[in-house]
């Protein structure tokens, strides 16, 4: 199988995980198509060593990962906050509209925070399986995990009890 196959078997088994991740980390779907384009051209750049190694799709991931922190980093300054949050009304019953909320609130986070939480309770990974993957210690997952928890409860409190659930189904997967 010559490299162009081996890549192209690759982009087909973990085009999806990584698109998915892509857009929880964007909050938008052109700019996580361009965000795994990017990062995808990368690894075709690098493929004849990462085809050698055990899990091509980690560095891919963590490739994803550095790419977006470091485009937020870059488009930072164009950026304003807003000091309230909008006005929102619906039924806690609505899934739909409870995920719009969640993402949301999601993206109000700073972009290490959002690929914490991203990681553990998207993905489902343990801690170090986080840490390894941002290239910090399993204390800055801790820490950046309970700020951004806390962050989202301010920013969606009506989204409080499910919060509580993601902290309590984590808590055994440490």
């Amino acid at each position: 199988m010559d490299r162009n196959d081996s890549f192209r078997e690759f982009v087909t088994a973990h085009q999806q995980s990584l698109m998915r991740t892509a857009y929880l980390l964007t909050g938008d779907a052109h700019l996580a198509e361009d965000l795994l384009q990017s990062v995808l051209l990368k690894v075709l750049g690098r493929w004849r060593r990462l085809s050698r190694i055990d899990n091509p799709e980690a560095y891919a991931r963590k490739a994803l990962l550095n790419q977006h922190i470091s485009w937020r980093r870059r488009r930072a300054g164009a950026e304003l906050p807003s000091t309230s949050p909008p006005e929102r009304s619906y039924s806690s019953e609505n899934t739909t509209v409870v995920r719009l909320v969640m993402r949301q609130a999601l993206m109000r986070l700073p972009p290490r925070q959002r690929a914490v939480i991203v990681l553990r309770y998207y993905e489902d990974r343990t801690e170090r399986e986080t840490a390894e993957l941002l290239g910090c210690s399993i204390g800055t997952v801790k820490s950046q995990a309970h700020h951004a928890l806390a962050r989202l409860r301010d920013l969606a409190p009506e989204l409080a009890p499910k919060f509580a659930e993601l902290e309590t189904m984590q808590e055994g997967r440490r």
